[in-house]
């Protein structure tokens, strides 16, 4: 019944039999083909910038974003500074001057070829007697130890 109800209401509206409103018409139809247009070309309008501002802003995000990390590599170049581990710490990884970076691998190589990770928390470091004497404590977190290396590093 609804339906029934729109249906007639739809076509009273377009048929208009009066004279004044065929002179009307003329400016109606005029004003529904601009809306008409407007929607049909805004849709366009809308889709077309979008596709070509977005590969645009990346493109230059891009660009932007290329010579930042150089700058953040040459001012983060102390990291890859040669220190020479103390007597304990090189009972471990060595003798040789390494990076603190090179320190911690050749620690967690040291760590995962003797099993000293515990079994049952695999964040916990169980310390062997050359570990004992760089961490100062038996067990020791993995996070603690990158802070505990640091006092061995001149």
């Amino acid at each position: 019944m609804a339906t029934a109800t729109k249906a007639p209401a739809k076509k009273a509206a377009p048929a208009t039999k009066a004279a004044p409103a065929k002179k009307a018409a003329p400016a109606k139809a005029a004003a529904p083909a601009k809306k008409v247009a407007t929607q049909a070309a805004a849709p366009v309008k809308k889709t077309a910038p979008a596709k070509t501002a977005a590969p645009a802003k990346a493109t230059a995000k891009a660009v932007a974003a290329a010579p930042a990390p150089a700058a953040k590599r040459a001012v983060n170049s102390a990291f890859m500074k040669a220190l020479t581990p103390s007597a304990a710490l090189a009972a471990v990884v060595g003798a040789k001057a390494l990076p603190r970076t090179e320190v911690v691998k050749q620690l967690w190589v040291y760590i995962k070829a003797n099993k000293l990770q515990d079994t049952e928390n695999k964040r916990m470091i169980n310390a062997d007697t050359k570990l004992k004497a760089v961490f100062g404590k038996a067990q020791v977190t993995m996070f603690e130890m990158a802070g505990l290396i640091g006092k061995h590093l001149k």
